[in-house]
């Protein structure tokens, strides 16, 4: 039984190296022979996939499905397998999967989801298909038995240091990996990379929560380099994104990895807690700054102390340090990336509204303690953290998800989980349309520095023609900074990276 593995298209532009496929690629070598189908890397993956099938030897098609774009390739490209090769077992990983799992069960078309890291799961969940034996002992699985959902024991987490390492080479003979290597505002060879799994935090609107479980682990600082290494040094790597989900836990970690990376000449970027990081040390930092560290991701989410409370963000993030965190990395060249999440649910439409309002005063307040700070806005959207008061406040408001999967993929909701189309009942198309505006208009008078295209000139431009707008407060219809930001291809990192 040979095994099929699928990445669906994320991207437009900038493939990144599929690391959540090739997670599960090491942890099957050896023991089955596998494929992998890159859907970024295709016009039409369709054509590769039914080539593999049609020999008849893959008994598995596994694929990862992130929520968004994934979908679009995921989905059809499952129900067409199903239809044409009855007997190949449909296996989906990925926070969709998890977060969505009855959906995606009941398509009639996805057999098994493996909920969480599947390093142990997905050779397991092979070895009962091969041998034709019950999965339910096999832990993070979540499928049907005689019409019921089945969701097995949440497996500890593994230690990264004694998985086997990424299969590059052999993903290499598939695509050349030079092709994941990107341009970006780091470097121009950037790689992607995870080095930890989970979050040690219970956010109610993030999608890692469910999953996790407020559990982290991480590879120890050695072997993050020792990767980076292999990196760099066979395929020329120059830049790396961590693209974990708080790479930043631990500050001993950091630091050690600092150190060591710290003459190879690598810019790098990664995911943080601003309450974590406010308490590193002086020091920390500046060694961060001079071991390449361009810029941190923060979810930042809202300056209302309420609100935050209300995310269940936990810690002891403020917005008073929201602010204050802000100016401190001025000092050591470090930008942070801020992101906000805007239209939470409240008890009122008038407190919905006024809470849009406040966040983006304070967004701005932010600009003035340091302007370098870069901005990303998101429109929330629900996610199915089971036993969350903010969850229960959405279910109470009448939202409800897709029940199908295809539904998923229609035009109303295709966007949904890339946080601009939330389809809330609570948000109303003016305070959309608000968020939106404001949004166009910051990014005018701001322009991200992560788009290395947008010239010098372009961005003085933008910031000329939105000024007046950003300093009066007046964002409504800026058709003129919008059709600039289409005519030069404007790039937001939320939806499309650096």
């Amino acid at each position: 039984m040979k095994i099929l593995l699928f990445n669906p298209r994320a991207l437009k532009y900038k493939p990144r190296i599929p690391n959540s496929v090739l997670q599960v690629a090491a942890s099957i070598d050896g023991i089955y022979d596998w494929v992998i189908v890159d859907g970024n890397l295709e016009a039409d993956p369709w054509p590769k996939l039914e080539a593999y099938l049609l020999t008849g030897e893959y008994g598995c098609f596994g694929c990862t499905v992130m929520p968004g774009p994934q979908l679009k390739q995921a989905i059809p490209m499952s129900k067409k397998i199903r239809r044409m090769f009855p007997n190949v077992k449909i296996v989906w990983g990925g926070y969709f999967a998890s977060n969505q799992y009855k959906a995606c069960l009941d398509s009639g078309y996805v057999d098994y989801i493996v909920n969480g890291p599947g390093d142990t799961a997905f050779p397991a969940l092979l070895n009962s298909i091969k041998d034709r034996r019950d999965p339910e002992s096999i832990k993070n699985l979540i499928f049907k038995s005689n019409g019921e959902v089945v969701k097995t024991a949440k497996e500890d987490l593994p230690d990264l240091d004694k998985l086997p390492p990424l299969p590059y080479e052999k993903l290499n003979a598939f695509y050349p990996l030079k092709k994941y290597l990107g341009n970006t505002f780091l470097g121009t060879k950037t790689a992607s990379y995870h080095s930890s799994f989970g979050c040690p935090f219970t956010c109610s609107f993030c999608a890692v929560v469910p999953i996790y479980n407020a559990r982290w682990k991480g590879k120890s600082a050695q072997g993050i380099y020792n990767d980076l290494m292999r990196l760099k040094n066979n395929y020329g790597a120059n830049a790396v994104e961590f693209h974990d989900n708080n790479f930043f836990v631990s500050e001993k970690r950091t630091v050690e990895f600092a150190r060591l990376i710290k003459n190879e000449n690598m810019a790098w970027w990664g995911e943080a807690r601003i309450d974590t990081m406010d308490k590193y040390r002086d020091e920390s930092l500046q060694l961060l700054s001079e071991s390449g560290c361009r810029m941190i991701f923060f979810g930042a989410e809202t300056g209302n102390d309420n609100v935050l409370k209300q995310m269940d963000k936990g810690g002891t993030q403020t917005g008073e340090q929201i602010l204050r965190f802000a100016g401190r990395l001025k000092k050591f060249n470090i930008i942070p990336e801020y992101s906000f999440v805007l239209g939470l649910p409240a008890e009122t439409e008038d407190q919905v509204n006024k809470q849009i309002d406040e966040d983006i005063a304070f967004i701005k307040k932010i600009k003035q303690v340091n302007p370098a700070t870069e901005i990303i806005i998101y429109i929330y959207s629900p996610v199915p953290t089971e036993g969350s008061e903010m969850y229960d406040q959405v279910l109470a408001s009448g939202f409800k998800f897709p029940e199908k999967l295809e539904d998923w993929i229609s035009p109303a909701w295709e966007n949904f989980d890339l946080r601009k189309n939330p389809l809330t009942p609570w948000l109303k198309p003016h305070m959309v349309d608000k968020i939106k505006q404001f949004e166009v208009v910051l990014n005018g008078y701001y322009p991200t520095n992560s788009d290395i295209r947008l010239t010098g000139f372009k961005k003085s431009v933008l910031r000329l023609l939105s000024g007046w707008r950003y300093k009066t407060g007046f964002y409504k219809f800026p058709k003129e900074i919008s059709l600039l930001h289409v005519a030069w291809k404007y790039r937001q990192p939320e939806t499309e990276g650096f």
